[in-house]
């Protein structure tokens, strides 16, 4: 045995973080999940593209308003809306999820239109049920609501309620109603 103190050595000191394009990365169901800062997230995308990231699979929008349940890894601050992108490289058989924190007072974030095209649909949808925009899109007109809906119904405030539902009577509906038997 040695009088001298031991040393730590590499192999006993904490790994350093997983990044990419110098954004920490996580593991989720064993797919890839790249926490990307909001002022950063053109710049990265893009550089996503350029490693053949070819498709934009989906893009959502969450609002976590009163719920702390998500995970995020240091230097990360929680926002109460998170926009996700899934992006595959179908050459390198490859995917990531992008996840992005957008905060309630200022929710937007650059558009993908750009990049992607196929994005425009979805994100018109992120923006028509929660509220969050897209800058730079071409279009970002309500895509699921009336033009007249006023709030975005998917967000955690919005209050609940009843919308009527008209049906078109038919013969069969009108006969069961009155109890005999239709055509």
């Amino acid at each position: 045995m040695s009088d001298e103190a031991e040393t730590p050595t590499e192999a006993t000191a904490a790994p350093e973080p997983e990044t990419l394009h110098g954004c920490p990365v996580t593991w989720s169901a064993g797919q890839q999940v790249l926490h990307v800062p909001r002022e950063r997230y053109s710049e990265v995308m893009l550089a996503l593209a350029g490693e053949g990231f070819d498709l934009c699979s989906d893009l959502c929008a969450v609002d976590y308003a009163g719920s702390s349940s998500r995970s995020l890894p240091d230097g990360i601050s929680a926002e109460r809306f998170e926009v996700v992108v899934n992006l595959t490289s179908m050459r390198h058989r490859r995917r990531v999820r992008v996840r992005v924190q957008v905060p309630d007072a200022d929710p937007v974030v650059p558009s993908l239109f750009a990049v992607w095209p196929g994005t425009e649909a979805m994100e018109r949808e992120a923006w028509d049920m929660l509220g969050v925009a897209f800058d730079g899109h071409p279009d970002l007109t309500r895509i699921l609501m009336p033009d007249d809906w006023e709030g975005h119904p998917l967000r955690k405030d919005y209050p609940v309620g009843r919308v009527p539902v008209q049906f078109k009577a038919t013969a069969r509906a009108a006969a069961d109603r009155s109890g005999t038997k239709g055509a």
